[in-house]
Protein backbone atom coordinates (compact mmCIF):
# COMPACT_ATOMS: atom_id res chain seq x y z
CA UNK A 1 0.00 0.00 0.00
CA UNK A 2 1.19 3.21 -1.09
CA UNK A 3 1.74 6.11 1.40
CA UNK A 4 1.05 8.55 -1.21
CA UNK A 5 -2.31 7.23 -1.94
CA UNK A 6 -5.15 7.85 0.11
CA UNK A 7 -7.02 5.53 2.33
CA UNK A 8 -10.94 4.50 1.75
CA UNK A 9 -13.45 2.83 4.35
CA UNK A 10 -15.34 1.14 2.11
CA UNK A 11 -19.41 0.22 3.31
CA UNK A 12 -21.82 -1.89 2.40
CA UNK A 13 -24.97 -0.19 1.84
CA UNK A 14 -28.15 -1.66 2.60
CA UNK A 15 -28.09 -3.06 6.68
CA UNK A 16 -25.03 -1.35 7.26
CA UNK A 17 -25.24 2.78 6.61
CA UNK A 18 -29.45 2.17 6.35
CA UNK A 19 -32.04 0.62 7.51
CA UNK A 20 -33.71 -0.84 4.45
CA UNK A 21 -34.33 -4.47 5.12
CA UNK A 22 -38.33 -3.96 5.76
CA UNK A 23 -38.43 -2.24 2.38
CA UNK A 24 -36.59 -4.79 0.39
CA UNK A 25 -38.89 -7.86 2.36
CA UNK A 26 -41.35 -6.29 1.57
CA UNK A 27 -40.82 -5.23 -2.14
CA UNK A 28 -39.42 -8.97 -2.53
CA UNK A 29 -42.19 -10.63 -1.27
CA UNK A 30 -44.49 -8.67 -3.47
CA UNK A 31 -42.70 -9.49 -6.56
CA UNK A 32 -43.78 -12.88 -5.66
CA UNK A 33 -47.16 -11.90 -5.82
CA UNK A 34 -47.22 -10.11 -9.03
CA UNK A 35 -45.86 -13.09 -10.74
CA UNK A 36 -48.59 -14.80 -9.34
CA UNK A 37 -46.25 -16.13 -6.77
CA UNK A 38 -46.68 -17.06 -2.95
CA UNK A 39 -44.53 -15.15 -1.74
CA UNK A 40 -42.18 -16.63 0.82
CA UNK A 41 -41.50 -16.02 4.54
CA UNK A 42 -40.23 -12.40 5.74
CA UNK A 43 -37.97 -14.08 7.60
CA UNK A 44 -36.68 -16.54 5.02
CA UNK A 45 -36.30 -13.55 2.93
CA UNK A 46 -34.40 -11.59 5.33
CA UNK A 47 -31.70 -14.56 5.75
CA UNK A 48 -31.16 -14.30 2.08
CA UNK A 49 -30.30 -10.48 1.90
CA UNK A 50 -26.27 -9.72 0.81
CA UNK A 51 -26.64 -12.24 -1.97
CA UNK A 52 -27.23 -11.34 -5.55
CA UNK A 53 -31.31 -10.28 -6.38
CA UNK A 54 -31.13 -13.72 -8.87
CA UNK A 55 -29.74 -15.78 -5.88
CA UNK A 56 -31.90 -14.71 -3.61
CA UNK A 57 -34.83 -15.51 -5.77
CA UNK A 58 -33.63 -18.69 -6.87
CA UNK A 59 -33.65 -20.06 -3.41
CA UNK A 60 -37.56 -19.90 -3.34
CA UNK A 61 -38.70 -20.02 -6.77
CA UNK A 62 -35.70 -21.75 -8.90
CA UNK A 63 -37.58 -21.86 -12.26
CA UNK A 64 -39.09 -18.03 -12.01
CA UNK A 65 -35.91 -16.08 -11.53
CA UNK A 66 -36.78 -13.83 -14.41
CA UNK A 67 -39.91 -12.50 -14.45
CA UNK A 68 -39.86 -12.61 -10.25
CA UNK A 69 -36.59 -10.47 -10.94
CA UNK A 70 -37.89 -8.25 -13.27
CA UNK A 71 -41.01 -7.51 -10.93
CA UNK A 72 -39.06 -6.80 -8.10
CA UNK A 73 -36.70 -4.03 -10.01
CA UNK A 74 -39.92 -2.53 -11.36
CA UNK A 75 -41.69 -2.15 -7.45
CA UNK A 76 -38.58 -1.95 -4.95
CA UNK A 77 -38.14 1.63 -6.45
CA UNK A 78 -41.60 2.62 -5.90
CA UNK A 79 -41.37 1.53 -2.37
CA UNK A 80 -37.78 2.20 -1.32
CA UNK A 81 -38.52 5.01 0.77
CA UNK A 82 -41.26 3.40 2.89
CA UNK A 83 -39.14 3.30 5.75
CA UNK A 84 -35.70 3.19 4.77
CA UNK A 85 -33.58 5.38 6.13
CA UNK A 86 -30.03 6.29 7.41
CA UNK A 87 -29.23 4.54 10.76
CA UNK A 88 -28.42 6.78 13.44
CA UNK A 89 -24.90 8.34 13.63
CA UNK A 90 -24.40 7.06 10.24
CA UNK A 91 -24.11 10.43 8.28
CA UNK A 92 -21.85 11.60 11.57
CA UNK A 93 -19.40 8.94 11.30
CA UNK A 94 -18.99 9.36 7.75
CA UNK A 95 -18.27 13.31 8.14
CA UNK A 96 -15.98 12.20 10.87
CA UNK A 97 -13.81 9.85 8.39
CA UNK A 98 -14.07 12.51 5.86
CA UNK A 99 -12.35 15.82 7.75
CA UNK A 100 -9.76 13.18 8.82
CA UNK A 101 -9.04 12.50 4.83
CA UNK A 102 -10.41 9.61 4.55
CA UNK A 103 -12.59 8.51 1.41
CA UNK A 104 -16.12 6.70 2.17
CA UNK A 105 -17.20 4.27 -0.19
CA UNK A 106 -19.90 2.09 -0.88
CA UNK A 107 -19.32 -1.44 -2.52
CA UNK A 108 -22.90 -2.80 -2.53
CA UNK A 109 -24.37 -5.67 -4.19
CA UNK A 110 -27.23 -3.88 -5.53
CA UNK A 111 -26.80 -2.50 -8.90
CA UNK A 112 -24.85 0.97 -9.28
CA UNK A 113 -27.89 2.69 -10.84
CA UNK A 114 -29.88 1.56 -8.14
CA UNK A 115 -28.15 2.04 -5.02
CA UNK A 116 -26.95 5.77 -6.27
CA UNK A 117 -30.62 6.81 -6.80
CA UNK A 118 -31.42 5.60 -3.32
CA UNK A 119 -28.31 7.10 -1.62
CA UNK A 120 -29.32 10.03 -2.89
CA UNK A 121 -33.22 9.69 -2.00
CA UNK A 122 -31.84 8.91 1.92
CA UNK A 123 -29.62 11.95 1.74
CA UNK A 124 -26.37 10.40 2.07
CA UNK A 125 -24.82 11.27 -1.83
CA UNK A 126 -22.97 14.18 0.32
CA UNK A 127 -21.19 11.97 2.30
CA UNK A 128 -19.72 9.54 0.37
CA UNK A 129 -16.89 9.79 -2.48
CA UNK A 130 -18.45 6.76 -4.41
CA UNK A 131 -21.12 4.43 -4.99
CA UNK A 132 -19.83 1.08 -6.17
CA UNK A 133 -22.66 -1.31 -7.40
CA UNK A 134 -21.71 -4.68 -8.09
CA UNK A 135 -23.06 -4.64 -11.99
CA UNK A 136 -20.83 -7.35 -14.00
CA UNK A 137 -18.33 -8.25 -11.27
CA UNK A 138 -18.14 -11.13 -8.91
CA UNK A 139 -20.61 -10.58 -6.43
CA UNK A 140 -19.54 -10.34 -2.60
CA UNK A 141 -17.65 -12.68 -0.78
CA UNK A 142 -15.05 -12.09 -3.91
CA UNK A 143 -13.46 -8.70 -3.27
CA UNK A 144 -14.01 -7.40 -6.57
CA UNK A 145 -16.80 -4.97 -5.71
CA UNK A 146 -14.27 -3.74 -2.56
CA UNK A 147 -11.26 -2.93 -4.61
CA UNK A 148 -13.27 -1.28 -7.24
CA UNK A 149 -14.97 0.82 -5.13
CA UNK A 150 -11.49 2.10 -3.33
CA UNK A 151 -10.27 2.44 -7.19
CA UNK A 152 -12.93 4.91 -8.38
CA UNK A 153 -11.65 7.13 -5.98
CA UNK A 154 -7.90 6.76 -6.35
CA UNK A 155 -7.53 5.25 -2.69
CA UNK A 156 -6.10 2.18 -1.18
CA UNK A 157 -8.96 0.18 1.07
CA UNK A 158 -8.33 0.07 4.24
CA UNK A 159 -11.45 -1.31 6.16
CA UNK A 160 -14.54 -2.66 4.87
CA UNK A 161 -18.14 -2.10 6.79
CA UNK A 162 -21.00 -4.20 6.84
CA UNK A 163 -23.76 -6.52 8.50
CA UNK A 164 -23.35 -9.82 6.67
CA UNK A 165 -21.08 -12.88 6.34
CA UNK A 166 -20.45 -12.03 2.70
CA UNK A 167 -19.14 -7.88 3.73
CA UNK A 168 -16.72 -9.91 6.00
CA UNK A 169 -15.44 -12.59 3.73
CA UNK A 170 -14.94 -9.83 1.23
CA UNK A 171 -13.14 -7.49 3.03
CA UNK A 172 -10.83 -10.65 4.10
CA UNK A 173 -10.39 -11.55 0.34
CA UNK A 174 -9.59 -8.26 -0.51
CA UNK A 175 -6.91 -7.62 2.55
CA UNK A 176 -8.38 -5.21 4.59
CA UNK A 177 -9.40 -4.90 8.13
CA UNK A 178 -13.00 -5.44 9.07
CA UNK A 179 -15.96 -4.28 11.12
CA UNK A 180 -19.21 -5.74 11.64
CA UNK A 181 -22.43 -4.08 12.59
CA UNK A 182 -24.83 -6.25 14.37
CA UNK A 183 -27.92 -3.79 13.51
CA UNK A 184 -28.49 -5.36 10.03
CA UNK A 185 -28.83 -8.88 8.29
CA UNK A 186 -27.15 -11.40 10.68
CA UNK A 187 -26.89 -11.48 14.09
CA UNK A 188 -23.81 -11.23 16.31
CA UNK A 189 -23.44 -15.05 16.98
CA UNK A 190 -23.42 -15.76 13.08
CA UNK A 191 -20.69 -12.52 12.59
CA UNK A 192 -18.73 -13.61 15.27
CA UNK A 193 -18.58 -17.25 13.29
CA UNK A 194 -16.73 -15.15 10.67
CA UNK A 195 -13.98 -13.74 12.82
CA UNK A 196 -13.93 -9.81 11.96
CA UNK A 197 -11.73 -8.12 13.26
CA UNK A 198 -14.01 -5.46 15.03
CA UNK A 199 -18.05 -6.49 16.04
CA UNK A 200 -20.33 -3.42 17.43
CA UNK A 201 -23.88 -3.36 17.50
CA UNK A 202 -23.49 -0.23 15.46
CA UNK A 203 -21.41 2.45 13.93
CA UNK A 204 -20.21 4.42 16.73
CA UNK A 205 -16.46 2.46 17.13
CA UNK A 206 -15.47 2.70 13.86
CA UNK A 207 -13.79 5.93 14.29
CA UNK A 208 -11.54 4.96 17.05
CA UNK A 209 -10.96 1.86 15.46
CA UNK A 210 -10.18 3.13 11.54
CA UNK A 211 -8.26 6.28 13.35
CA UNK A 212 -6.13 8.00 10.13
CA UNK A 213 -6.40 5.08 7.89
CA UNK A 214 -2.65 4.28 8.28
CA UNK A 215 -3.12 1.49 11.36
CA UNK A 216 -4.88 -1.77 11.04
CA UNK A 217 -6.72 -2.96 14.22
CA UNK A 218 -3.81 -3.88 16.02
CA UNK A 219 -1.63 -1.34 15.02
CA UNK A 220 0.09 -2.64 12.33
CA UNK A 221 0.75 -0.56 8.88
CA UNK A 222 -2.29 -1.36 6.54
Amino acid sequence: MSDERPRAVVFDLDGTLIDSLPDIVASFRAAFDDQGLPAPDAGAVRAQIGRPLEAMIAAFAPDRVAGVAAAYRRIYPERFLETTAPFPGATAVLETLRARGLRTVVATTKRTAMARELVAAVGLAPYLDHVQGTDDLPAKPAPDVVWAAAAAVGADATWMVGDTVHDLEAGRAAGVATYAVTWGTHDAATLRRAAPDVLEPDLGALPACVGDGRTGPDGGAW
